[in-house]
């Protein structure tokens, strides 16, 4: 059964077949693993050689490529067998109405739960922090505009940030957040594709040239991870040098996707956990049963931050 998905993430790496089995051979020594057990190998590494070999036995097994250049996927290589998915794609395109509505109230629970967890930290005795608890529980996929709100009043106050307003192209604090955002969106599109979803068709966000609906959908649970990480960058730092987006920041906030998280009794990074959450929804859609999605939140987790 293919299940695992590949990532070959190591500076250098030499990627070839042999006796059936994908070997990746990295400066710490050769790693192998049999193709019949993959679905799919992202490939973010600087300076990677792939064999051709690889790619022939890679599409003999119905194995999907991902060749990221910094760490978004830029280019998809699929077995001729698998170049169009029928199956799931009709039942992605296909989704009933109803289940859509399910799985996108779904996500936002979990991302508003996620929210107040993160505002409660910062402020645990602040009268937004308490509004943002009662909302969080509100069961109505419209909470997300007003969970929003005092989400980012909490995280001004606490910042001692005065009229911050979350926008891409507004500065400051939304520059880390961008940033953070867009390493976030890469993780989630890597795993989109390893599970051969098409990231245009989404259960929310509207279709536009060149973007990512899905990808945007399902990573909404996971920005409070961003956002915490920012948090605390900018909390331990003078403001004149907080906001800049340093080589020293990036370091420290792509350090999200390594947190341990428990996913409903699995010890996981987040990366592992996007993964989880990603296969849960593509079950969801083959089945037409929102019930097998389980987006991410503090609350079945014992992270700590």
């Amino acid at each position: 059964m293919s299940y695992h998905i590949v990532s070959i993430d190591a500076p250098q790496a030499d990627l070839t077949c042999r006796d059936g089995q994908l070997v990746c051979t990295t400066d710490a020594g050769a790693k192998r693993l049999p193709l019949e057990d993959i679905a799919s190998i992202i490939i973010t590494s600087f300076s990677a050689r792939i064999h051709s070999h690889l790619f022939l036995e890679a599409a003999r097994h119905g194995v999907a490529m991902v060749i990221c250049e910094k760490f978004q996927p830029i280019s998809l290589l699929l077995p001729a067998c698998r170049s169009a998915d029928t199956l799931l794609t009709r039942r992605h395109l296909t989704l009933a109405g109803a289940t859509r509505v399910r799985l996108w109230e779904k996500t936002i629970d979990a991302k508003c739960a996620n929210q107040a967890t993160i505002a409660h930290r910062i402020a645990p005795a602040s009268a937004a922090t308490a509004q943002l608890l009662m909302a969080a529980q509100a069961r109505s996929a419209r909470k997300e505009g007003g969970c929003a709100k005092l989400f980012w009043d909490v995280v001004s106050e606490g910042l001692s940030i005065e009229g911050f307003s979350r926008g891409r192209k507004l500065g400051g604090l939304n520059d880390l957040l961008n940033y953070g955002y867009a390493v976030l969106l890469s993780s989630v599109l890597q795993k989109l594709y390893g599970f051969g979803l098409d990231p245009m068709v989404g259960i929310s966000h509207a279709i536009r040239e060149r973007s990512a609906p899905l990808a945007y959908d399902l990573m909404e649970p996971f920005r409070p991870c961003v956002d915490w990480r920012v948090y605390q960058w900018v909390r331990d730092r003078p403001h004149a040098e907080a906001f800049n987006v340093s080589g020293e920041f990036r370091r420290w906030i792509t350090g999200f996707s390594l947190e341990r998280v428990d996913y409903f009794g699995l010890d996981l990074d987040i990366r592992g956990c996007i993964e989880g959450v990603v296969r849960g929804f593509r079950q969801a859609v083959l089945t037409g049963s929102a019930r097998h999605y389980r987006p991410w939140t503090w609350k079945s987790s014992k992270w700590a931050g």
